[in-house]
């Protein structure tokens, strides 16, 4: 699916698009619209034709934004609500009911929109944990990168990393990699007791070995370094059948995932598409700061977990 390791992080994600568009067409619900950054994308979106917006929020609000931005909203349906916190219920019910095959956050906070998916009785919530994913394109690697998570799950137990790497895992599926590799990141490649973190790796790597985890090779702990640079594996004497080949670097935590993700970004120029999974229908989380490409990617990357998501829960035809 992705281009040759010579390719630029831009060609990257242009394949991606262009395998997005091959998928079917997915109405998305831009929850809470009400800036000119929210509907400059939703718009630029569909544009490229990766989705069909449906605005839900305040309506003379959403009106007024574009107006004063020079943006026509002509021929986009509005779902008419009085606040944000009313448009991230409005959209949940929206993507239950099979009107809108995904959730695209507007204005509001992460934490009100991501509240209304997980919410008890919401119809979206799932066995699995939700969890958070950057794909990245970086200059200096030869390949997408999946860092999970670095967005939702602040301290996540072994039972939420379980299931955080099972939604990178299934990622990488719809992204044409068929046995993604994954590392369990630590500080040291050695368990450690007093590291809980090098403890959840090594239970991780032994429960992808017991079907617990599926679809993957997982190993772990390891450092950074050693799951990236096969060179730097070799020179420790550490053998790990992922190193220098890693697709999915799976953090300790938040807060190490955040930082990691932030340093790739403004460090080594890369590009990172942002997602969530886990719930019944994919919710693309943007920045502000992101470029054209990232938005476009992440659209993208939604597109495909829908159509995978709707293909799976289709009925099986007559043979």
């Amino acid at each position: 699916m992705f281009p040759p390791a010579q390719a630029s992080p831009a060609q990257r994600y242009d394949q991606l698009i262009r395998d997005a568009l091959g998928a079917r067409p997915m109405r998305v619900a831009v929850v809470h619209p009400c800036s000119v950054e929210a509907l400059q994308g939703a718009l630029e979106a569909r544009d490229e034709g990766l989705l069909e917006p449906m605005l839900v929020g305040p309506e003379a609000r959403i009106r007024r934004i574009a107006e004063q931005a020079g943006l026509s909203l002509q021929g986009l349906p509005i779902e008419a609500v009085e606040h944000s916190h009313a448009a991230a219920a409005r959209a949940v019910e929206l993507a239950v009911q099979g009107r809108v095959g995904a959730l695209m956050k507007g204005s509001l906070h992460s934490d009100e929109l991501l509240g209304a998916v997980v919410a008890a009785g919401s119809g979206l919530r799932t066995e699995r944990r939700i969890s958070h994913v950057y794909a990245m394109a970086i200059p200096t690697y030869p390949k997408p990168l999946v860092i999970t998570d670095a967005a939702i799950n602040i301290a996540p137990t072994l039972a939420h990393k379980r299931d955080i790497c099972q939604n990178a895992i299934d990622l990488l599926h719809v992204m044409g990699v068929p046995r993604p590799h994954v590392a369990v990141l630590a500080a040291v490649e050695t368990v450690n007791p007093a590291m809980p973190s090098t403890l959840d790796a090594a239970a991780l790597t032994v429960m992808a070995t017991r079907h617990q985890i599926t679809g993957a090779l997982v190993d772990g702990p390891l450092a950074f370094d050693n799951a990236i640079s096969l060179e730097a594996a070799t020179i420790k004497g550490i053998a790990s059948p992922v190193a220098g080949s890693v697709d999915i670097l799976l953090v300790p935590d938040l807060e190490a995932g955040n930082m990691l993700a932030k340093q790739l970004i403004y460090l080594a120029q890369a590009d990172a598409a942002g997602l969530v999974l886990g719930a019944r229908v994919p919710v693309i989380l943007t920045s502000r700061a992101d470029s054209l490409r990232v938005r476009l990617a992440s659209s993208a990357l939604a597109r495909l977990v829908a159509a995978r998501a709707a293909v799976q829960v289709s009925p099986q035809e007559d043979a």
